[in-house]
C-alpha cells in the first residue's frame, strides 16, 4: 500500500473523522433540486479543522448526481472567473443557437476589474441564467463554492449573494457553498445585502473525538500489517488535538516510520513521527497565521502563552500593561484573524492547534 495519508491543503484524506451526516442535507437537496434549503450552505471553523476538505466532498457529491461544479477561492476577481466557468460550461454542452446567444455576450471586461460595474452585473446574470436554464433541461443544476471567504472583497460577495438569491427566486437549479473564518462569516451574515445567507445551513466543524481519530489509525494500519501497540496509537491520536490537518500530518509520519522501520512502530518511532507533524505544522499553519501579525498583536499573543489553557482578558492587560479597552481592541483583532477564539465569559483560547507552543518556543525580543 501507498501511504494513504495526504497532508495539504484540502486534499481528501483515507477517512473524513467525525464528519458523519454533515453533507446528509446537501445531498437531499441535489435531489431536489431548485430552492431545497441544503443548496445553500456555510462551512467555518479554525485553520486547519477542515473547512476545504468539506467543499471536496459537496465537489464530489455534486458530481455524483451529475451537476456541474464551478470551485473557487474568495481572491480579488473571483465573480469574474466564475463568470468565465459559467461561459465554458455552456459551450460544453450547448447546442449550437443557446451557446451562440451566451457567448455572445463579451466577457473579456470581466477580468479587468474586481468589481464588476453595473452592467458587467447584468451580463454576468444573463449568462448564469441560461446557464442555469440549460442544465435544468439536462437535469441537473450547478454548484458554486467558494472558499476562504475571510479574504473576499466584500462587494464581491454582495454580487454574488444577490445574484444566486435571483437564481432561486426564477426556480433555477443552483447550489451555492462557502467556507471561511466564523468571525468573517459571522459579519458575512450580518450584512444587510446578504441576509438571505441566514438560511443558508451553517455548519460549525469542531475537531474530531479523539476516540474517532484512534480508530482511524488503528484500521488504516492494521489494513497495511503495521505492528503498533494500542497504548502508542492512543498516543498519536491524542497529538493530533482531532484536528483534520494534524491528522493526516500524524499519519503521514506514522506511515513513513512504520516503512523504514519494517512495519513496526515503537515508541521512539512514534515519537519521531509527532515531532515531525508538530514542525510542519508549525511551519505550514501557525507561521502562515501569524505572517500578518503586528509586533502588538504578537505581544498579546504572547502574554496569553503563558497560561496552559484559556486566558482572560484581566490577566493579558496585566502582563501587557495595557488598559481594558485596548485589551478588548485586540481581542476582537485575532477573533477576527482566526488566531484566538472565545473560550468563555472574559477568556480567550488559542483557535490553531500547536500555536502555544510555537509561541513559546519564541521568545518575545
Amino acid at each position: 500500500m501507498d501511504n494513504p495519508f495526504r497532508p495539504s491543503a484540502g486534499a481528501t484524506p483515507p477517512h473524513i473523522i467525525g464528519r458523519e451526516g454533515l453533507l446528509d442535507e446537501f445531498s437531499y437537496g441535489l435531489s431536489l433540486g431548485s430552492g431545497a434549503p441544503g443548496l445553500l450552505a456555510i462551512f467555518t471553523g479554525a485553520r486547519g479543522i477542515g473547512k476545504t476538505v468539506m467543499l471536496g466532498e459537496t465537489h464530489d457529491l455534486a458530481r455524483e448526481h451529475g451537476w456541474a461544479v464551478i470551485a473557487e477561492t474568495a481572491t480579488d476577481g473571483f465573480m469574474a472567473r466564475i463568470g468565465e466557468a459559467m461561459l465554458q460550461i455552456s459551450e460544453e454542452l450547448g447546442d449550437g443557437p443557446r451557446t451562440r446567444r451566451i457567448t455572445a455576450i463579451a466577457a473579456a471586461g470581466f477580468s479587468i476589474t474586481t468589481q464588476l460595474p453595473p452592467e458587467r452585473q447584468v451580463a454576468w446574470r444573463n449568462i448564469g441564467e441560461q446557464l442555469l436554464a440549460l442544465l435544468d433541461t439536462h437535469g441537473t443544476g450547478l454548484v458554486i463554492t467558494v472558499d476562504e471567504i475571510h479574504a473576499a472583497n466584500r462587494t464581491e460577495l454582495a454580487q454574488l449573494a444577490a445574484s444566486v438569491q435571483h437564481f432561486i427566486q426564477d426556480r433555477l437549479p443552483v447550489a451555492l457553498v462557502f467556507a471561511g473564518l466564523p468571525a468573517a462569516v459571522s459579519d458575512l451574515l450580518n450584512e444587510g445585502v446578504a441576509t438571505f445567507l441566514r438560511r443558508a445551513d451553517k455548519i460549525d466543524l469542531h475537531a474530531a473525538a479523539i476516540h474517532e481519530v484512534e480508530t482511524s489509525f488503528t484500521e488504516t494500519f492494521q489494513e497495511a500489517t503495521f505492528s503498533i501497540a494500542p497504548a502508542l496509537l492512543r498516543r498519536a491520536a491524542e497529538a493530533t488535538g482531532g484536528y483534520p490537518f494534524l491528522i493526516q500530518l500524524v499519519g503521514y509520519f506514522l506511515w513513513r516510520e512504520a516503512e523504514n522501520h519494517d512495519g513496526v512502530l515503537d515508541g521512539p518511532a512514534v515519537g519521531r513521527a509527532i515531532e515531525a507533524a508538530n514542525r510542519r505544522n508549525a511551519r505550514t499553519v501557525v507561521e502562515a497565521a501569524l505572517s500578518t501579525a503586528s509586533p502588538k498583536d504578537l505581544e498579546f499573543l504572547h502574554a496569553m502563552a503563558q497560561d496552559d489553557s484559556a486566558a482572560t482578558a484581566s490577566d493579558i492587560g496585566r502582563r501587557l500593561g495595557a488598559k481594558s479597552n485596548l485589551v478588548a481592541n485586540y481581542r476582537l483583532r485575532l477573533i477576527e484573524e482566526g488566531l484566538i477564539e472565545p473560550a468563555g465569559h472574559g477568556k480567550v483560547d488559542f483557535a490553531i492547534p500547536g500555536l502555544r507552543d510555537y509561541l513559546r518556543s519564541k521568545p518575545t525580543a
